[in-house]
């Protein structure tokens, strides 16, 4: 199996040395990077997945998420002392994957980390086949991790982009907000369905209506399904 390479984004220098060591023992190939700039050219090194510290100085990980997500692809793991359910959906809605509060465990940490990894060779080992798809006005790009109506990209997030492609594959079956966040988070945990139900909402905006066609349906009580 390939080496994967993560990328620390942190500016406290004790996190960013445990992180680093406990990784590498892991088996993974590391870099460490103290703020948004140092981060920005560690990209270069094609990493596999970012842990991004939320409080950083100068750029933010909030900002700096929002910044490069259009043109990267990867997992973006937050780490934050924050605990609200607002600051969670603050770092989902800037493009995060996962939100990992400080403390946390280094096993926790690993097992989290590993689930986004492998997700995303399935998605890759999914894609082989089929990369794009067009129904009617929509194009759903799986390789580019966007949707397009009527020839424009409608400019969803990444975790909005697996939402959608989650219902749109199987479109007519009926998840739950708790299989939503399961299946998109790559790994089973408690399902925030705040996060989920956001995510939708916004989704739903950027897809638009066309007269009387709606792409999303709510089915009340259990969870979403695609119609459209």
């Amino acid at each position: 199996m390939q080496e994967k390479k993560i990328l620390i984004v942190d500016d406290e220098a004790d996190i960013r040395i445990l992180l680093k060591e406990y990784l590498e023992l892991e088996g993974y190939r590391v870099w460490a990077a103290a703020n948004a700039g140092e981060a920005e050219c560690a990209l270069a090194k094609e990493p596999d997945l970012i842990l991004l510290d939320i409080n950083m100085p100068g750029t933010d990980g909030l900002l700096w998420c929002e910044q490069i997500r259009d043109s990267v692809h990867i997992p973006i793991l937050f780490l934050s002392a924050r605990t609200e359910e607002e600051d969670r959906i603050k770092g989902f809605k800037a493009g995060g994957d996962d939100y990992i509060v400080k403390p946390f465990s280094m096993e926790e940490l690993s097992a989290r980390l590993a689930a986004h990894l492998r997700r995303e060779e399935r998605r890759g080992n999914g894609r082989t086949e089929k990369r794009e798809y067009t129904d009617g006005m929509l194009t759903v790009d799986f390789a580019g991790y966007r949707i397009l109506k009527n020839g424009r990209d409608v400019g969803l997030t990444k975790m909005e982009f697996q939402i959608a492609e989650l219902l749109f594959v199987n479109r007519g079956q009926v998840f739950t907000k708790e299989n939503i966040y399961e299946k998109v988070r790559g790994y089973d945990g408690e399902a925030d369905a705040a996060v989920i139900t956001e995510h939708v909402r916004r989704i739903r905006r950027k897809l638009g209506t066309d007269r009387e066609r709606e792409y999303i349906e709510t089915v009340w009580g259990v969870g979403y399904r695609w119609i459209g």
